[in-house]
């Protein structure tokens, strides 16, 4: 349970993020709701996100990979 709540879909560059992320997730997740009550850490969170997904430099597969070795020693569940 966060200890915040998320931000609501107020604006268009939230409500922008938010479809993307239902559209990829299903859902909007918490992350992203909390991250989102800064603008500018949401627009630094969003330019990692797409500097990820659009790298070549690197196998998707290895990426992933590497994405989910990384949440379990962290032990993020998403």
């Amino acid at each position: 349970m966060a200890r915040i709540q998320g931000a609501e879909p107020k604006g268009p560059f939230r409500r922008l993020v938010y479809s993307f992320v239902k559209r990829k997730l299903g859902r909007v997740v918490m992350p992203v709701k909390i991250t989102a009550h800064h603008s500018k850490i949401l627009w630094g969170y969003v330019q990692m996100e797409r500097s990820l997904a659009f790298s070549h430099l690197t196998d998707s597969a290895l990426k992933n990979l590497a994405e989910l070795r990384v949440a379990t020693l962290i032990g993020c569940p998403f």
